[in-house]
Formats: structure tokens, sequence, C-alpha cells
């Protein structure tokens, strides 16, 4: 498989040597503006900048060429990169975490969420802790929990707070936290007077994410339409 790696960071580069390791071929690995041609590809692995992204996928898009999305910060302009998408029959996923762990990680999320709909003596709460390089806060990966959570309970929106107070009973309140070094935690928190209920996923590295960017290239190849980490993993 032909990869183009368009965002050549730390994640690129770890995707690069899992894809190699896996007997692909980077053939485009494109950092910031530069020109490129997506055909040389058989499939795209995008983990650029939010101002890149959305002209990476539907150059994609209007070139038959096949994109796994993990950038994130870019999500305004989602539902029309998905018009985009289907105008040209193309192929895509997207995901705010490639990690197989995460994408459990978020059925885990929802299921609990459901259990505890009724509870209302219960308060949540969600904290994200990524490296100090990481652009976006919060991180795409709250917030998809945030609205696996939002989907499933009485809460109706999501805030970035630095802390719990004063927060509309309607509300998740998000805490984000940037530590040197951290690839990724996240802990959903439900808290009574009695007692916490608490899940939570941790990163060891970068590995899990560039992993899961991999399998997702490979699932989508020859293949057209919207998907996502659900269809690859066969979950939920």
């Amino acid at each position: 498989m032909k990869i183009a790696l368009l965002g050549y960071g730390r994640m690129g580069k770890e995707i690069e040597k899992i894809a190699l390791q896996k007997g692909h071929e980077i053939v485009l690995r494109i950092q910031g503006d530069e020109k490129y041609d997506i055909t040389l590809a058989d499939i795209a692995i995008d983990f650029s900048i939010p101002e890149a992204a959305f002209k990476n996928i539907t150059n994609c898009f209007q070139n038959n060429v096949p994109i796994v999305s993990g950038t994130t910060g870019w999500l305004e302009n989602y539902t029309d990169a998905i018009a985009i998408c289907k105008e040209n029959n193309g192929s895509f996923i997207y995901a705010s975490n490639f990690s197989i762990g995460v994408n459990i990680f978020f059925e885990l999320n929802q299921q609990l969420a459901k259990m505890m709909k009724s509870l209302d003596d219960y308060s949540i709460k969600l904290e994200e802790i990524h490296h100090t390089k990481k652009l976006d806060a919060p991180s795409g990966t709250a917030i998809t929990l945030a609205e696996g959570i939002i989907g499933n309970s009485s809460k109706s929106t999501w805030e970035l707070k630095e802390n719990q107070t004063e927060i509309n009973e309607n509300s998740i309140p998000i805490i984000a936290k940037r530590i040197p070094e951290v690839p990724g935690t996240h802990i959903v928190s439900y808290e009574s007077e009695i007692d916490s209920i608490e899940i939570k996923h941790t990163a060891h590295s970068r590995k899990g994410f560039a992993l899961g960017a991999v399998i997702a290239a490979e699932w989508l190849v020859n293949k057209k339409g919207v998907y996502t980490m659900k269809d690859v993993l066969n979950i939920g």
C-alpha cells in the first residue's frame, strides 16, 4: 500500500515506522503548505494541523484517494467535508482518536452514561491530560467522550473549565491539563456523597494511536463511503 503522510510531525513519524514494519511504502511526507501530487498514493493519512486538514481531506476526495484523518480542531468544516466526500464518491474515516483501547473506552463511556442516567445524586466531570505541544483544548478525544455522554444522558452540552465550580447542571465540565511528555490520559468521573465511580484510559506512548491509524487505512482501501472506528473494529 502506497501511503501519503499529510503531516509529518511526531505522529506522522510514528505512523511511518509502523507502516514500514507492516510492509507499506511511504510515497509522500508533507509538512507545511508545500504542493504535492496526492495521486501518487493509494491512501492518505492526515495528522496535520487544523488549518490544513480540511484542504488535505477535500483534495483527496477530489482525486479519488481514500483518506484517514486524526487531525482535531477543524470540525466546524466536518459537515462540508462529508458532503464533498459523497459528491465525489470518496472514502473517509475521521476519528478523534485511533487507539484501539480508546475506542473500546468510548463504548464503555456510553454504556456507563446509560446506567447513570437516572441517578441524580451523582455529578459528572471529564478530565484530560496531554503534552504541552497539544494545540487544541479540550482534546478531540475529550469532546468525543462528552458527546457520548450527552447522547446517553440528560446532559445537553459541555464546558471547558479550570475547576468544577459554578457548573451548569445540564453541562459536563471538562478540565484540560497540559504536562510535558504526556501522550494522553482521559478520566470520566461520577461522584456522590456516598461514593465515586471512575473510568480511565492512559496511553503509554503514541504507538497505539499510530497503529490504529494504519489499521484503519488498511481497512478503508477499496471501500467507498464515510466510516468510523466502530466500523473498523466492528464494535458498538
